[in-house]
Formats: C-alpha cells, sequence, structure tokens
C-alpha cells in the first residue's frame, strides 16, 4: 500500500473518530431519565422509555467499541502496520479497506473467521 493510501485512511478514520465523538457528545445531551413512578407516567410510556433507553445504550455500547477500532487502526498506521491481515500478515486489498477501514482480516481469512473475532 502506498503513502497517498495510507494517508487516505488516515483521513477517512480521523473523520470517522470525530463523527463518533460528536455522536457521543449529541447522546450525552440528550439523555433522559426514564420516570418509574406509575401514578405520574402511563405504564406503557413507561415500557416504551425503558425500551428506547436500552436500545441507546446498546448504541453507545457499540458506538465506543467503534471507537476502540478506530484508535486501534490509527495506533497500526503510527507503527506501519496498518493494513495487514492480524492473522496472516498478508496485506489487506486496498479496496476493501476502502468499504471498511476498520477491517482486519484479508477477505480470505475474514471469510475462515469466526464472527466473534
Amino acid at each position: 500500500m502506498n503513502d497517498e493510501d495510507i494517508a487516505r485512511f488516515r483521513q477517512r478514520l480521523l473523520d470517522l473518530r470525530e463523527e463518533l465523538l460528536a455522536l457521543a457528545r449529541q447522546v450525552e445531551q440528550s439523555t433522559q431519565v426514564v420516570e418509574l413512578d406509575q401514578t405520574r407516567v402511563g405504564r406503557l410510556s413507561r415500557i416504551d422509555a425503558l425500551q428506547a433507553q436500552q436500545m441507546a445504550l446498546e448504541t453507545e455500547r457499540r458506538r465506543v467499541i467503534q471507537l476502540r477500532q478506530v484508535d486501534v487502526a490509527l495506533a497500526k498506521i503510527e507503527r506501519g502496520d496498518y493494513g495487514l491481515c492480524a492473522r496472516c500478515e498478508a496485506e489487506i486489498d486496498p479496496r476493501r479497506l476502502s468499504v471498511n477501514p476498520l477491517a482486519t482480516h484479508c477477505i480470505h481469512c475474514a471469510d475462515s473467521t469466526p464472527p466473534d473475532s
């Protein structure tokens, strides 16, 4: 992979990181506490609010994981091993990284890697 590709992927990762941090600030400002007092809020409204709260928590959990992945990818760029497969150490096709700059496996290893890896 050439220096131009690395610079482009680095910028995409930095943009993604900023986007994720902006979303975190946005969520932080709009977080609401669910009212549990049934005399003040109807049961269905409370259930809807609890469900929305759980969905927001899961979204936040996924965002934190993605932020961590961005930081790992940026660290790999700094070390000079970005774009190398974590399993076989072959170069990951730049077209694959264009689609997903967080990819850690070449297409061959990704096909044979269990989903949780």
